[in-house]
């Protein structure tokens, strides 16, 4: 059960002339089981791996659920590890509005057990290394949350932000959705969005941001 945290940690910076609103996003399992990715490919050559989920069941043996997503090799500046695709998904939207104004470019997440999840008491944490950092030639990877523990990226760290310019004078919503394509197996999937009303304000060709709710 993934529980997509409020975004946090705003802020404005600029690069190459466009300004970007930064934001932390966070994501935590209050489920009954881990969250468990087993990833994998054939051969060298492809370029990414196919993820399956492992379900741990009581009194029965685990179930592979094949296919549910993608794990690909990411190349940043700080680190280079293998990322879950598609994990968490970031937008902006006019208030009132359906339709995204602006959508992420983010290559997904290095899935752990980073932090101790609110409202959940932790136990042994099972999923603590770096997703095959510097390794790019691995053929498996397993990757996962444990229940009461939480995946977090900082602002601006692997694309964690949206572009402004362009955006009007008003208010938006930010939006974090995590698994928003349900291809992942939960007992619910009613709290994996979050979501800011923010006011933005240009003064002197510079963005301004206040956050309303």
């Amino acid at each position: 059960d993934l529980d997509q945290a409020t975004p946090s940690g705003l802020v404005i910076t600029r690069a190459d002339g466009v300004y970007r609103l930064g934001f932390r996003s966070a994501v935590a399992n209050v489920g009954d089981g881990p969250l468990i990715i087993d990833g994998h490919r054939e051969t060298a050559e492809l370029a990414s791996m196919t993820a399956d989920q492992v379900i741990e069941r009581d009194g029965a043996p685990q179930e592979v659920v094949p296919g549910v997503g993608e794990l690909q090799y990411v190349v940043s500046p700080d680190h280079r590890h293998w990322h879950l695709l598609g994990f968490d998904r970031y937008s902006l939207r006019r208030a009132g509005g359906r339709a995204p104004v602006v959508s992420d470019r983010k290559t997904g997440f290095c899935l752990g057990d980073r932090y101790p999840a609110p409202r959940r008491p932790p136990g042994q944490p099972l999923y603590t290394s770096r997703c095959g950092l510097g390794d790019a030639s691995l053929m498996g990877i397993r990757e996962g949350i444990s229940v009461g523990y939480g995946d977090d990226y900082d602002a601006n760290l692997e694309g964690q932000y949206l572009p402004l310019n362009g955006l009007k004078d008003g208010r938006y919503v930010l939006v974090h959705r995590a698994n928003a394509d349900h291809r992942l197996r939960e007992l619910d999937y009613d709290n994996n969005a979050a979501s800011l009303l923010l006011q933005l304000r240009w003064r002197r060709g510079e963005p301004m941001i206040r956050i309303l709710r």
